[in-house]
């Protein structure tokens, strides 16, 4: 039961990344910061799941990008969450002091 709880947050963060980046897309500086690669990280933000090697190699390409990401109030809160520490931690990432 508790799956069929998780899957709409699923769906809606998916949903708020994919729309923050395209509000994001014309500022040329923020080209190389593309929020969607992190979609394929929800099951471990959202609900604590081990993070898949895709979602490491993704993290790892926008690392630079986390403290942007962070400050975002679409999204600030789940960068800012104990299971996206623990998801960088996994991929043996950095946790950004922002």
């Amino acid at each position: 039961m508790a799956m069929k709880k998780k899957n709409p947050s699923v769906a809606v963060v998916a949903l708020m990344l994919a729309l923050v980046v395209l509000a994001a897309a014309p500022d040329g500086t923020r080209a190389a910061c593309d929020a969607s690669q992190l979609a394929v990280c929800v099951s471990a933000i959202m609900g604590g799941a081990p993070p898949t090697p895709g979602c490491c190699a993704n993290l790892t390409a926008q690392q630079g990008c986390f403290c942007q990401y962070a400050m975002d109030p679409a999204y600030g809160s789940y960068m800012k969450s104990p299971n996206a520490r623990k998801t960088l931690q996994s991929c043996q990432l950095a946790v950004p002091t922002c």
